[in-house]
Formats: structure tokens, C-alpha cells, sequence
């Protein structure tokens, strides 16, 4: 008997899971990782990514050379039901559902960023979570330095070469500190940007940075920001951002037009969804990761509670959110999920953590290796000898050490290149017979008829009967994104050559919240037409 096994998340533990699971049962299972994206990222690279130190490309390897015998399937997760055993996923072009079936449910999803806690943060803020923020945060710093040596309005060039960065972890500290050399090693290129210019500011609510190290350690690393000229403000945190300040607790205004926020951790969106038991917006597993009150549902990583004891309570108590025991979790979880399968006994997880590393930057470091403290240019070694022995891949290990050869001999590039981003007004053109999207399919966009026509073909729900109507050039379809609907009830053909405008999702909801004669007539056209209402949508809405 072959056995699905269905993996949500190609990140560390969602990978190491379908690897370790493909060692331990060969052909007696088939095995099925869905992710967004076609490759692993490898997340402790991005602030380098950022610094420019090694290029976009050597962050992330493709999923399929990682997973041989694997199944691959780059699609979103919309939903599980685990009465049927069932994922449903958005996939394609056209985002058409599709229903996948599973034995065991590995949830593996990984963790986002919610900075809406603090006014104008979500809006004005870089986060550090994808290979594409990294990108764009290299391509933003690069794109402050060109503007600040031509502009001649002084508040303007300030702005332009103040830098903040909100959060004193891990991730908050090597993001500063590449940061840091990127601009250091550029100004040769910039002859009118002085270096007593630059200021960079990292800002830490709690009383000391790199919290997960110990004291000596931190200490060590934030003198040896503070020399770099690197300011760190500890016991202060950010009350506004806009898009040319930031407002601190203690009441201090920085004009700064960066602001980087490795704060806000909280589990991928459709976790808070599923139909799981959820402790602090995450799974709550026991021991052995099997979800709480299911046999085959599993979970681990970042979106997992994980208890390290009978009796945890306190965050010390549970799994931290790191690679390190991302990848001791999903070696432990196959060695369950095949107990599991031939009915012998679980075991339960235990592992301590082997020590800390971080980068400073400028070829210095602070570790913590079984119970050794190393700081300065060995610990700066030391971590990119670990993460290299880490790297999935002889190929992504040989680019990697290439990437930091060059650098090390060789001038930081400031060529900026941006990342492409999907337009959100957009024209498209459609064929007579073309099928623009079809019932059940994710609604991620809304229509506005330039020329043509369009037939849109449904099914009435009080009569079930089909019910069929035909839009004409000033028309529109699409709209009941304003009620909440995930999904299409209706199927829309265009009759004769057609051209459309299409407004994203996410557009079309702002333009509603921010123009109210916008939301209100739209409110009106889907009650006039009967095609929902706010309040049946809210409670109908399908998850």
C-alpha cells in the first residue's frame, strides 16, 4: 500500500520533512510538497542578499533538484478539511481550485509579518522574510545613496541617508549590519556623500539586543555596531512611521525615508483559518507533532506550538522559531509519521539547542557553540562555515563560497535593480470564446468591460436553476471582493473580442476603504443585483 503523505511549506521544515520521509519509505509513499514558490529560500542569507555580499539567486535552490522523487506542486493553500481528508490549493493562470487528497497532513507553512499593531508601519516598512524583500531592500538603499548625492535640499539628503532598523534579533542585527558595509563599501562611488552623513539606527524594545545570546556576548556586538557608527537605542519602540518619519516611544522624530522591521513575526494567514486548535495564532501540537485532537494532521516550525515539556507555559518552554530545530523537527516528525503507519508507539520531541550565531557585518561575528563564546573574526568564520555545511545543494555550497570570495576581493556592485512588480491597473485582451475565469476559481481581480462584451454564466442559488446575462462595454464583474468572497460564482466568457481593465484584489479593497462614494456605490449594485450582501458573505464565507 502506498501511502500520501501531503506537505503544506518548502521552507526548512517542510523540506527536511519530504526528504527525510523519502529516506525512511522509499516507494511505500507518495509524497507531495505544495509551495507558493518553485525554490527553498535559505532565510539566514537574505540580510547578505540585502548587503549586496552574494547575488539573489545563490539564497534560494530550486525545489526540484533538493527533491528527487517528490512531487512538486507551486500552488497557494486556500483550505483543509480534515473530515474528508482533503487540501484544496489555487493553482495556475487561471487560480482554478483544486482538491488534493492525503493520508498525513504535514502543515508546514512557515510564519509572516503583522505590523499593523503600530500606525503606518505596515505601510511604510521593509520587512526581511522572502527573497523578494531582500531584493528590494538592496535595490531601496542603493536608490537613497544615488539620491542623496544629487539632490541640493539638505532635509532631503538626511532623510535620504538615515537608516532605521526595528529590531534587536537576529535577523534585525545582520540585517543592520549589511546594510552598514553596503553603504560603507559604496560611498567611494558617491563624491558628494560624506561619511559623517550616513546615520544608521537600529532600535530594541527590550533592555539589551540578541536576546537568545548571552549577555557578554550581546554586549560585545552592540560595541562593536556602536564603532561602525551604528547607533542602538535600546528600551524604545516605534509608535508612527510615515513615508519620511519615524516616531519613537520616547518621543524622538527621525527623518528617515528606510525603515527595515524584523518585528511582527505571526503565522502564514490561512493557518489562523484552518479548522486546528490555535494557542498564540499558532498550531498547538502536542509532543509527538500531531496537531491537537487529530491522528494524521501534523504540524511544525514556525507555525507550530511545539511543547518541549509535559508542563509548558513559559516561551522557554516550547520550540523557538529557528532553521536549527526546524530541520531537528523534521527529522524527528518522519521518524513518527512511519511509527505511526506501522502502528508502534511515538515518540515524543526532545533536542537542546547546540548554540547561537550571528553576523555583525564587516567580517566580524559573536557564537555561542556548546557552551564556548567566540566573537570577532573567528565567529564571523565560524558562522559561514556552519551555514555552508547547512546549504541544501553542492551547487548552491559552491556559488555561495564563490559569491564570498569575490567580495572579499572585489567592491560592493551598486547596480540597482528593481524587482518587477505585477501592475495593478492593467489592460488585458481577450479573444471571442476566451475564458476569463470560471466558477469556483480564486477571486483575485475586478473587471471593467473597455470594449466587447462578456457573457457571465451562474447557477441562481434559490432556484438552481442556470441564469445567464451579458455585460457590454461600461460594465463590470467581479466586484463582490467588497463582501469577503474568496471564490467565483460564476463563470465569465467573453462574446466577441473584448478588452478589459483589471484592478488586483488588493487595489480594488483599497480604492473601497479609501473612497467612500466608491465602496457605497458598489454596496448598492451588489444588493440591487442580488448578488450578496455584506452580512451573508461575512457568515457564509468560505475558508
Amino acid at each position: 500500500m502506498v501511502h500520501r503523505v501531503l506537505i503544506l511549506g518548502g521552507g526548512f521544515a517542510g523540506l527536511y520533512a519530504a526528504r527525510n520521509l523519502q529516506r525512511l519509505m522509499g516507494k511505500k509513499a507518495a509524497i507531495e510538497v505544495v509551495n507558493r514558490e518553485n525554490y527553498f529560500v535559505f532565510q539566514p542569507l537574505l540580510p547578505e542578499v540585502a548587503g549586496g555580499a552574494i547575488s539573489a539567486v545563490n539564497a534560494v535552490s530550486p525545489l526540484r533538484f533538493l527533491t528527487r522523487e517528490i512531487f512538486i506542486r507551486k500552488a497557494e493553500v486556500d483550505s483543509i478539511n480534515p473530515e474528508a481528508q482533503t487540501v484544496t490549493v489555487f493553482q495556475g493562470v487561471q487560480r482554478r481550485p483544486t482538491v488534493l487528497e492525503y493520508d498525513h497532513l504535514i502543515i508546514a507553512l512557515g510564519s509572516g509579518s503583522d505590523l499593523t499593531r503600530t500606525p503606518g508601519l505596515s505601510e511604510h516598512a521593509f520587512t526581511m522574510k522572502t527573497l523578494s524583500d531582500a531584493r528590494r531592500l538592496r535595490a531601496h538603499v542603493i536608490e537613497r545613496l544615488e539620491h542623496a548625492d544629487i539632490t541640493r535640499l539638505p532635509e532631503v539628503k538626511k532623510g535620504a541617508l538615515t537608516f532605521t532598523v526595528i529590531g534587536g534579533g537576529f535577523s534585525g542585527i545582520e540585517t543592520v549590519g549589511e546594510i552598514k558595509e553596503l553603504i560603507d563599501r559604496s560611498l567611494r562611488y558617491y563624491p558628494n556623500i560624506n561619511a559623517s552623513e550616513i546615520r544608521v539606527v537600529v532600535l530594541e524594545f527590550a533592555d539589551r539586543i540578541l536576546n537568545e545570546m548571552p549577555e557578554s556576548l550581546a554586549a560585545y556586538a552592540q560595541n562593536k555596531l556602536n564603532q561602525r557608527g551604528i547607533e542602538v537605542q535600546l528600551g524604545v519602540g516605534v509608535a508612527e512611521a510615515t513615508g519620511t518619519q519615524l516616531a519613537t516611544t520616547t518621543g524622538e522624530v527621525i527623518d528617515t525615508r528606510t525603515i527595515v522591521a524584523t518585528i511582527g513575526n505571526t503565522p502564514a494567514p490561512v493557518v489562523a483559518k484552518m479548522p486546528l486548535t490555535l494557542e498564540q495564532g499558532r498550531i498547538l501540537v502536542r509532543r509527538d507533532f500531531r496537531a491537537d485532537g487529530f491522528e494524521n494532521i501534523w504540524a511544525i516550525g514556525d507555525c507550530a506550538l511545539i511543547p518541549m515539556t509535559e508542563t509548558a507555559s513559559d516561551r522557554e518552554d516550547f520550540a523557538p522559531p529557528t532553521a536549527q530545530f526546524a530541520v531537528r523537527e523534521a527529522k524527528h516528525l518522519a521518524q513518527n509519521v512511519v511509527a505511526a503507519l506501522q502502528n508502534q508507539n511515538l515518540k515524543t520531541f526532545h533536542y537542546s539547542s547546540k548554540g547561537s550565531l550571528a553576523s555583525l557585518g564587516a567580517g566580524r561575528g559573536v557564537a555561542e557553540v556548546y557552551g564556548i563564546k567566540l566573537t570577532g573574526r573567528l565567529a564571523w568564520l565560524l558562522w559561514r562555515v556552519y551555514y555552508i555545511s547547512f546549504l541544501p545543494g553542492m551547487q548552491t555550497r559552491i556559488s555561495v563560497l564563490w559569491n564570498w570570495l569575490m567580495d572579499g576581493f572585489s567592491p560592493r556592485s551598486v547596480v540597482q535593480i528593481n524587482s518587477e512588480k505585477p501592475q495593478d491597473a492593467r489592460y488585458v485582451l481577450y479573444r471571442a470564446g476566451d475564458r476569463i475565469y470560471e466558477n469556483g476559481a480564486r477571486s483575485d481581480g475586478f473587471y471593467t468591460i473597455a470594449s466587447g462584451s462578456v457573457e457571465i454564466t451562474g447557477i441562481d442559488p434559490k432556484t438552481g436553476e442556470e441564469t445567464s446575462r451579458v455585460l457590454i462595454a461600461g460594465d463590470h464583474f467581479g466586484e463582490r471582493l467588497l463582501i469577503g468572497a474568496t471564490r467565483r460564482i460564476a463563470t465569465a466568457v467573453a462574446i466577441e473580442d473584448t478588452k478589459v481593465l483589471v484592478l488586483t484584489r488588493d487595489e480594488f479593497l483599497k480604492l473601497a476603504e479609501g473612497l467612500p462614494f466608491f465602496r457605497a456605490y458598489f454596496e448598492t449594485h451588489l444588493q440591487n443585483s442580488g448578488l450578496g450582501s455584506i452580512e451573508a458573505e461575512n457568515r457564509d464565507r468560505v475558508l
